[in-house]
């Protein structure tokens, strides 16, 4: 009988290294105080969570474009989905990385 207790079609999601490399680059580029283990995976980076802005989540946009060669784009209609949390920018990653 087949393995049923994990889904095949379910993409790669991100590891616990690359959510602890993107932390690391958003407190880098973004010249936070806060350091990047605090921050928590399933928090929100935009308003109460980290506290990030429109313009911060443009910063980060751009670095994350440029580090892992894929295109976020400002009028994309996932933008409030990619960057909910560092999971999800982090899975979004994991998935449409070219490099």
């Amino acid at each position: 009988m087949p393995d049923t207790s994990t889904t095949t079609s379910a993409p790669q999601a991100a590891d616990s290294a690359l959510m602890r490399e993107v932390a690391e680059l958003v407190v880098t580029s973004l010249n936070l105080e806060t350091a990047a283990a605090d921050i928590q995976p399933d928090d929100p980076l935009y308003g109460d969570g980290l506290g990030l802005d429109s313009i911060d989540i443009l910063e980060i946009a751009l670095v994350v474009s440029k580090r892992y060669g894929l295109q976020l784009r400002a009028d994309h209609e996932d933008n409030t989905a990619i960057f909910q949390s560092l999971r999800s920018l982090s899975n979004h990653i994991a998935l449409q990385r070219t490099k």
